[in-house]
């Protein structure tokens, strides 16, 4: 995949009730995690979309948004199954974290090694750069 490939794929919580399409930004190169309060909680691995690259095939209105803190960034997830599939980010509030796993065909799994943003000093907080706070690996037993 070349560099800032932007890709279509498709996307679903675990129940089903919400379907969408999401353009990628830079495809799945984009994969990081959070280690701020709620990320740490929710453990997903996100990949950037910007906010006009998601599309609803249908559940949108299955969807329950959960904000927090500064109230800036929205969290949405199923109100059905309870997956999250999505955030829009205060970090940069013109973009999607697209939960990975949701992704036809991806799993949290793929990934050998995802960057760990560090969302406890928010980049918003500070000079407005990210800094990493370490790496999440996946070794295969």
């Amino acid at each position: 995949m070349a560099a800032n490939e932007r890709i279509e794929m498709e996307g679903a919580c675990h129940c089903g009730a919400v379907r969408f399409k999401v353009k990628l930004t830079d495809g799945l190169k984009t994969a990081r995690r959070c280690n701020c309060s709620y990320c740490r909680m929710r453990g997903a691995v996100a990949v950037s979309a910007e906010l006009g690259d998601i599309s609803f095939e249908a559940g949108e209105d299955a969807l329950t948004r959960y904000q927090f803190n500064t109230r800036v960034a929205e969290h949405y997830f199923c109100s059905n199954c309870g997956i999250y599939t999505h955030h829009r980010r205060r970090s940069n509030p013109r973009q999607y974290g697209i939960n990975a796993a949701c992704l036809k065909g991806v799993s949290p799994f793929d990934f050998a090694e995802v960057p760990v943003n560090d969302g406890i000093s928010h980049p918003k907080d500070r000079d407005g750069s990210y800094r990493i706070a370490g790496y999440l690996r996946y070794v295969p037993a």
